[in-house]
């Protein structure tokens, strides 16, 4: 019975991964195909090869990345792109939701973005209960006027296991405690709910 209870144990680690990671793709697969749809009927890879194959949307959503990000790259491009910046900045709701959705993908995707700059620790949601959290900046605008006293900083703290979803918060810089382990690792702690530790970090060298 116990030898039983371990190679179910066993299959559980080894199909749950599997199963999960094969549902994501195919759900991104899924999402992804829908760019078939801006293509005429007769184009479309059911009809041109008889059968559905899955996965022609991914391809055809990388040549347009491709396409836009070679042609917003040059110079003809980049003065496009501007212009359509100020176009969309004249709309009253739209220029809200548009200046905030791009100002989070610049500092995500743009080569010199830096979203989650440190890992920190922080007491969170209570004293003495201790989370990580990502520094991402420092609080600007109207807000530094209230905020006296002490140098702060803007923290987002995750939840786990799907770190997308958390909170932002402002925090005395003095009660952050800065870790020694990369924004990377620190994320997979959170996800994994603690369980893929990272390691510790390395010691000195001393000569």
């Amino acid at each position: 019975m116990h030898a039983l209870r371990n190679w179910l144990v066993a299959g559980l680690l080894v199909v749950v991964p599997v199963a999960i990671t094969l549902s994501v793709l195919n759900w991104v697969v899924g999402i992804l195909d829908q760019t078939l749809l801006i293509l005429p009927q007769s184009w479309h890879p059911d009809r041109v090869f008889g059968i559905h194959i899955p996965g022609f949307g991914v391809l055809l959503t990388l040549a347009i990345l491709l396409l836009v990000g070679a042609a917003a790259s040059n110079f003809i491009g980049k003065r496009l792109v501007v212009l359509g910046d100020r176009i969309v900045a004249r709309i009253p709701v739209v220029r809200s939701i548009y200046s905030s959705v791009k100002q989070v993908s610049d500092t995500l995707f743009s080569p010199g973005g830096n979203a989650f700059r440190k890992a920190v620790l922080v007491q969170w949601p209570l004293p003495d209960v201790w989370t990580i959290a990502f520094v991402t900046g420092t609080p600007g605008g109207d807000v530094t006027t209230h905020l006296t006293g002490a140098d702060w900083v803007s923290v987002y703290v995750p939840t786990t296991p799907n770190p997308t979803g958390g909170y932002f918060v402002m925090l005395r810089k003095s009660d952050c405690i800065e870790l020694k382990m990369s924004v990377d690792d620190a994320l997979k702690y959170v996800v994994s709910m603690g369980v893929v530790a990272p390691g510790a970090p390395a010691a000195p060298n001393n000569q």
